[in-house]
């Protein structure tokens, strides 16, 4: 498989247009990691003047959906790839851009054995949101799931 996963955030642009309305920004992107950037738009904050919780949200999910593609993409012919759930915790209000990076919580090999079985395996994708400081403001969890394709 390549190591060039520069199609992934141009893929996600197009197919995901609230991903283009946030300007989220492909920082950092391989097999088993993602880092996206939101940047900071007035028209994206809330009552405090940091981003909506929304907006947060939207950038860590999309750090694990990006994962997913770069991980499995080349399973998408026979499985879609689906969130099953998601947990997030804010922890401390945000100011300014963010930035959310995203980790496989499995190993690739594994779950497409499972899949090559006729399953429908899980995997959770854990995601860190901090400013540009490095200060920690929120984590989140999401649990993907590759539905096999039925003839």
């Amino acid at each position: 498989m390549t190591n060039d996963f520069s199609f992934v955030g141009d893929a996600l642009r197009q197919s995901v247009p609230f991903v283009r309305t946030l300007g989220l920004e492909f920082v950092e992107l391989d097999r088993e990691h993602a880092v996206l950037r939101l940047p900071d738009e007035p028209e994206h904050r809330n009552h405090v003047g940091g981003p909506h919780a929304g907006a947060m949200f939207t950038l860590g999910e999309s750090a694990t959906g990006a994962v997913v593609i770069a991980a499995f993409g080349d399973q998408l012919g026979r499985s879609v790839p689906l969130p099953v759930h998601a947990d997030m915790q804010y922890r401390k209000i945000a100011m300014g851009p963010l930035v959310a990076e995203a980790r496989l919580g499995r190993a690739i090999d594994d779950v497409v054995a499972e899949l090559d079985k006729g399953e429908r395996p899980e995997f959770p994708i854990t995601v860190e949101i901090r400013t540009e400081d490095g200060t920690p403001t929120a984590g989140m969890t999401v649990v993907w799931t590759l539905r096999p394709n039925r003839d």
